[in-house]
């Protein structure tokens, strides 16, 4: 089945492109470390799954590109064709000569709605291509104006026109220390509209990434560049074929139907995470080797302790002891409850690997058994030069504390209305930012329960 997916704003257009050089470079690489044929079958599912075949060799992206100002769509399309080895399609852009001046309402409420009608037509032809459509994969920031209100405006579109379709919104959390003043007003706004009308949305901090870019990739200089990079590194070893529990031999058909069936048992609970091991410079890898028992190890460490890389995981913490019931409230401090858990394994001697340590039920609450919560995909398949690696996607509190930190900020903005007024001017009022924040605090609330 194949997956289109919609580039929304400056940040989507950059990562989707990363992404799809990302998946490109691992199936041309002769890195396979696995038979001929699985390699083979492992190609074709990829191509399968983000990119068609046209008259010209070069694979097409299946992709929608859509951005508010010309400028970055025209570099990423020409930055895909000088690669040679794939590109974008001609016809499956749209762009304008003004921007949404990082106003939420004006990506939502004015370019949404006098765009739709191209925008949507773009995105029938690209699906129309599929033999089989799986579903769509949306890349957006919450901080500006296009990505996140354009992008919210756009994936209730995808919902209403594809109501069977999976639709998975990729959302990258914006710098801590603030990019856009109204960053948590867009934030705010942004989730609380996707919680609606999206399956789940995998999130990525910016924060967590550019520390992985400067610890364990050792970048001096961090561009938004390196950070794309380290995200469409995690994104494709998520979404590269693998042999999935229930699969057979084959590879798994349905990517986003299979992801939404492992992690997501409730419409409560829609947050995804992704965490990576082992991540270093492509430079270092000759001089490397981890045995799976210590990636295991340190992988389940990170899930618990929440750390979002391998340098400088908390080791003291612990589950709460099976058979002590303690309400979830007196859980110990920083121990991070899941719903539901994927690993995903990769490279050498995937099949001998021991996961019972992620079966551990005091790791999950308490309404789902370790049976239905966790699952495991493989693949001999080596991705992007690592001859052994692992993702986790995990559904779990993991984003309690900044998704409560962004709540509390635009509250207390909201409480004094500041820039209120720039919202109001484009039919955005005060109820609708109250149901927003209600939304959120159902959805803290939820999680905080576990």
């Amino acid at each position: 089945m194949s997956i289109v997916t919609v580039q929304l704003g400056q940040c989507g257009n950059q990562i989707g492109h990363e992404v799809f050089s990302a998946l490109c470079r691992d199936i041309r690489g002769t890195h396979g470390l696995c038979s001929k044929k699985e390699n083979e079958s492992y190609q074709d599912s990829c191509k399968e799954r983000f990119f068609c075949e046209e008259e010209s060799a070069v694979p097409v992206a299946r992709a929608v590109l859509v951005d508010m100002e010309p400028k970055v769509i025209s570099q990423t399309l020409s930055l895909a064709a000088s690669s040679g080895h794939w590109r974008y399609s001609s016809h499956s852009h749209f762009c304008q000569k003004q921007g949404s001046g990082n106003n939420w309402a004006n990506g939502y409420s004015v370019h949404g709605p006098r765009h739709k009608e191209a925008i949507m037509n773009l995105v029938q032809k690209e699906a129309e291509k599929c033999d089989r459509l799986g579903g769509f994969f949306t890349i957006m920031s919450m901080a500006g104006g296009t990505g996140s209100g354009l992008g919210a405006f756009v994936t209730q579109c995808l919902r209403d026109a594809f109501p069977s379709s999976f639709l998975l919104n990729h959302v990258i959390w914006p710098y801590g220390t603030g990019e856009v003043i109204v960053q948590n007003y867009n934030s705010v706004l942004t989730l609380s509209h996707l919680y609606r009308s999206s399956d789940a949305l995998l999130v990525h901090e910016n924060d967590a990434i550019h520390k992985i870019c400067a610890q364990l990739m050792n970048i001096k200089q961090i561009s938004f560049r390196d950070v794309n990079a380290v995200i469409a590194h995690q994104l494709g070893s998520m979404f590269q074929p693998t042999h999935t529990a229930a699969g057979g031999s084959g590879y798994s058909r349905n990517p986003l139907g299979d992801l939404m069936e492992t992690l997501v048992p409730h419409p409560e609970f829609r947050m995804l995470g992704l965490r990576n091991i082992p991540q270093m410079p492509e430079n270092s890898l000759p001089y490397s080797t981890f045995s799976w028992p210590g990636l295991i190890k340190h992988l389940r460490q990170m899930l618990i302790a929440n750390a979002q890389m391998e340098e400088g995981i908390d080791w003291q913490v612990r589950p709460p002891h099976p058979g002590s019931s303690i309400p979830s409230t007196n859980k110990p401090l920083h121990f991070n409850t899941s719903i539901a858990n994927l690993v995903i394994l990769r490279g050498k001697d995937v099949h001998s690997v021991d996961l019972g340590c992620f079966q551990d039920p005091s790791l999950y609450t308490s309404w789902l058994t370790p049976q239905d919560a966790f699952n495991a995909w493989k693949t001999p398949r080596a991705f992007n030069k690592y001859e052994k690696c692992a993702a986790l996607v995990s559904n779990s509190q993991f984003l309690l504390k900044p998704l409560d930190s962004i709540v509390a900020k635009a509250w207390n903005m909201f409480a004094s209305k500041a820039y209120l007024h720039q919202y109001t001017k484009f039919g955005i009022q005060e109820e609708d930012f109250l149901d927003c924040f209600t939304t959120l605090e159902q959805v803290i609330s939820s999680y905080t329960n576990l």
